[in-house]
């Protein structure tokens, strides 16, 4: 087993802590959305019982994107001043914390609070996935990559699946707190990491070098990574906002999209579902396919393909096979495991992949939180044509951005400054904002 990272120590048992690692890189992805799908299914009941409002309703809804967008900015910032396993731990605790207050509230102020502590962890853990990975399996890229992936997919599908019948066994309350436990197993393995001796885990992402400079061979001087001056970075920034201002136009709406085409309000429900799970699938195989192709556009083309025969059945033939319109619509969000997966093919070093981590995700979820706004605009206003006619234009926005992000360019080799010949040679990098 390969040293973690550049200049790690090689020890004996070095085996079993990459397994650790493994599993905590898991554990974590399982957290990345159960606050949110926990408790889309019980707004209802909740509202029943402390008066959200269909205005606290709203917020609500916005509170995972705009926490997402926001803590992809911040916490490359935060990684400069601490290390990715204490930072990780932090975001598990914020998790658990933020479930336990929902949970405990009694009005619509203190469910929102909780909102944000546990989104913020949640965010912050977007972002610190891909570098850990890269990290601690830099030659296993695309495998772990795939591990990970499939457990944010799981961890999206099974708190909408089961909220209803924990809320109808055991109250609201237990079943959008109980998750705070996940959290807390979650942190396990990496308060592991840093406690375990002769370790630079609390050591903040400061440098980046080979991933094949030897063991124990000196730091090299670190530069500043800016991903936005790079086309790499630029790149899969809109590609990521792209893909997910779709995906949450139909997280928001599809089980209204569904009832317009002559589906009942129990099929809208499984509709959603069904759109989710079909995640799980790509999950599975969209990692596997970036990392054997160098250039993964294919993808994106059978993505957007999928997506725009889904809009063309919606519109044109809605009653002649309305599943498969769904399945369709399922197929088109492949372009996400594509996204998380590229951000680490698409860097050479730990400092790169958090700096691209956080750009992109920032840029991703700012746009993510545009898409159930002004798809419901039109879908409510002028009609379902026109809000899939919007998605549209922004798939041919998705089509010619992803172009240059799966190229097989890295995104140090590309930088426009100073930093841009060295990084080529695999020279030492800092990341910063």
């Amino acid at each position: 087993m390969m040293p973690r990272y550049p200049g790690a120590a090689s020890r004996q048992g070095a085996l079993a802590f990459p397994l650790v690692a493994l599993v905590g890189v898991v554990l974590v992805s399982l957290n990345l959305r159960t606050a949110v799908t926990s408790l889309s299914p019980l707004l209802g009941v909740i509202d029943a019982e402390i008066g959200l409002g269909v205005a606290g309703m709203g917020l609500l809804g916005m509170v995972p994107t705009a926490m997402f967008a926001v803590w992809g900015v911040l916490t490359p910032l935060v990684l400069r001043r601490m290390g990715l396993e204490m930072l990780t731990v932090l975001a598990m605790a914020a998790a658990a914390v933020g479930q336990l207050v929902r949970a405990a509230a009694h009005d619509p102020w203190v469910m929102g609070a909780g909102s944000i502590i546990a989104l913020a962890g949640m965010g912050i853990g977007n972002v610190v996935a891909p570098p850990l990975v890269k990290k601690y399996f830099p030659r296993h890229v695309a495998a772990v990559s795939m591990a990970y992936i499939t457990g944010l997919q799981m961890g999206t599908v099974v708190p909408a699946l089961v909220a209803v019948p924990v809320e109808e066994a055991a109250g609201w309350r237990v079943s959008i707190g109980w998750w705070a436990a996940l959290a807390v197993v979650a942190a396990v393995p990496w308060v592991i990491e840093i406690l375990r001796p002769d370790t630079s885990t609390s050591a903040p992402v400061a440098f980046a070098g080979n991933p094949d400079t030897p063991a124990g061979a000196a730091a090299a001087p670190v530069q500043r990574i800016r991903p936005w001056r790079s086309p790499v970075g630029v790149a899969l920034a809109l590609f990521f906002g792209t893909n997910s201002l779709c995906t949450y136009a139909f997280f928001t709406w599809l089980p209204a999209v569904a009832e317009s085409i002559g589906m009942t309000r129990a099929e809208g429900g499984m509709a959603l579902a069904v759109f989710s799970a079909i995640g799980l699938i790509a999950a599975l195989a969209v990692p596997w396919i970036a990392g054997r192709f160098d250039d993964p556009y294919a993808v994106v083309v059978a993505s957007v393909v999928s997506y725009l025969a889904a809009f063309a059945g919606l519109l044109w033939a809605p009653g002649f096979a309305p599943w498969l319109w769904i399945c369709l619509l399922g197929v088109g969000p492949s372009t996400f495991p594509l996204c998380l997966t590229l951000i680490n093919l698409r860097t050479r070093t730990q400092a790169g992949s958090a700096a691209l981590s956080g750009f992109s995700q920032g840029v991703g979820y700012t746009a993510a939180s545009l898409g159930p706004i002004v798809f419901g605009m039109l879908f409510n206003g002028p009609g379902l044509a026109a809000g899939l006619a919007f998605l549209t234009v922004v798939l041919v926005v998705m089509t010619a951005v992803s172009r240059t992000a799966c190229r097989p360019n890295m995104l140090e080799d590309t930088l426009h400054g100073p930093l841009r010949a060295g990084a080529a040679h695999g020279r030492g990098v800092q990341d910063t904002q």
